[in-house]
């Protein structure tokens, strides 16, 4: 049987939809590309998208204009969180939650087309088991993203991901190691870790993310390892100087601030205060001073006054930050903060939409005065496209700078170092310097010169 699939949002999902491939492929069945004639079709939802509903439609009409025939399968946040709403979308087949996921090849023999849908959808309580995953970002297979952690514990008071991925769980410890040096033979040259609460990695064996992180500093592998997105309050000062001295670790954090407005902070119910956020930042820059920061921030929260948004604009304006994810609030069922919605305080759309525009023109700022800073620097990318039509190569140095250089099409895309010459605020123009020998980043990184 043919299959293809389909995946919404994180990078995390990404990796479980390779997983469910691989799982597909041990079956028996070809995995083919999406909008390919296919026998069956696998739709991995986001919670946090937030036209999750007309996304999940949308992508079902497309599979079925394509082949009418073939089995429609949802997975994922969305279908743990509103089975019954998918199942009502014309076309699909059956919803399959949280702890099915993985199950689907078994739970389904011949994936024929149901007179109704069926729903595989059991209740999170309880321990689940961590299923491992990853996947690769691009084609050109020079990073791949390795979940260690999944699930969370926190009650952010506008979140659901508790509600559709159950409680926090993780990787075991000692696999850890194991996978990274099998990455690293397999030719990535770059390993982003990753988790929904990774920070909150806890292996039974008593290890938490901070042993994660010396540990993969010890190994001195030769990839470079990113971490993905990690709550303030679990980035802790141990894990910064580690970060800041291993040639392991690339400089760049993703660090979700939310608000900068202390009241809307203790509203959304988060574990940490403005102050303290604001001192990470700095803490960061001094033992780092050419890290690259992400911050998350959500817009439009119930009871976000133009008060409470001037304070969260202005602490982010004051922070050295390098880009921000804008995220305009969308009301989410079962959450306190819907809640306060439904009791009068809701933002309106097009006050929410203002708002947004503000802070996206301040990260464009953000971003420009971060890669100009940068500028006749040099550093280590990994080239990962090429435009052929100006024979350009992209690729990212290790403190998330996007880049571009010419090169020739034969230029092998593994690490190479570069000097950054000029910005226009969304890439930054460089010069070629030659070949990293080896990969493993050093003080005085040696290379190869390449003649042009």
């Amino acid at each position: 049987m043919n299959v293809s699939f389909y995946t919404l949002g994180c990078k995390l999902n990404y990796a479980e939809t390779s997983q469910l491939q691989h799982l597909f492929e041990q079956a028996g069945h070809t995995v083919v590309p999406f909008g390919n004639p296919t026998d069956a079709v696998i739709i991995n939802t986001c919670t946090v998208t937030e036209n999750a509903d007309k996304e999940c439609r949308q992508i079902v009409r497309r599979t079925l204009r394509q082949s009418p025939q073939a089995f429609v399968g949802v997975t994922g946040c969305y279908a743990q969180l509103q089975p019954e709403e998918i199942a009502s979308i014309e076309g699909v087949d059956a919803v399959f939650g949280a702890k099915e996921k993985f199950q689907i090849p078994a739970l389904i023999g011949d994936f024929h087309k149901f007179d109704t849908p069926h729903c595989f959808i059991s209740e999170l309580d309880g321990d689940l088991d961590f299923v491992e995953s990853q996947s690769v970002e691009t084609d050109s297979r020079t990073r791949a993203f390795l979940k260690l952690q999944d699930g969370c514990d926190y009650k952010c008071s506008f979140c659901t991901i508790p509600l559709a991925r159950g409680k926090s769980r993780s990787m075991a410890f000692d696999l850890i190691p194991q996978r990274i040096k099998r990455l690293e033979a397999e030719g990535f040259h770059e390993v982003v870790i990753s988790g929904i609460n990774l920070g909150d990695y806890a292996a039974q064996t008593g290890e938490n993310f901070t042993d994660v992180v010396r540990c993969i500093a010890a190994m001195k592998p030769n990839l470079r390892v990113r971490i993905s997105s990690i709550e303030p309050n679990l980035l802790t000062p141990e894990i910064i100087n580690i970060v800041a001295s291993s040639d392991a670790f690339c400089k760049s954090f993703h660090i979700p601030l939310q608000s900068g407005s202390p009241e809307i902070l203790r509203m959304m119910r988060r574990r940490y205060k403005a102050e303290y956020y604001h001192d990470l930042i700095h803490r960061i820059k001094s033992a780092i001073p050419d890290c690259g920061i992400g911050v998350d921030v959500i817009v439009g929260f119930p009871g976000e006054t133009d008060t409470h948004f001037e304070e969260t604009f202005q602490f982010l304006h004051g922070l050295p930050v390098s880009y921000l994810h804008v995220f305009s609030y969308s009301e989410r069922e079962n959450t306190p903060a819907a809640e306060y919605s439904a009791a009068g305080q809701s933002v309106p759309m097009h006050i929410r939409a203002e708002r947004s525009k503000r802070l996206r023109t301040l990260s464009a700022k953000k971003k420009f005065e971060f890669y100009r800073s940068q500028c006749g620097l040099e550093k280590t990318i990994i080239p990962e496209t090429r435009n052929e039509a100006t024979g350009q190569w992209v690729g990212w140095t290790e403190n998330y700078v996007r880049t571009e250089f010419v090169g020739q099409q034969t230029t092998v895309q593994k690490p190479v170092l570069v000097r950054l010459l000029e910005t226009d605020g969304e890439t930054v123009q460089s010069e070629l310097l030659g070949n990293i020998t080896p990969f493993a980043p050093q003080q005085q990184p040696s290379y190869i010169p390449i003649i042009m």
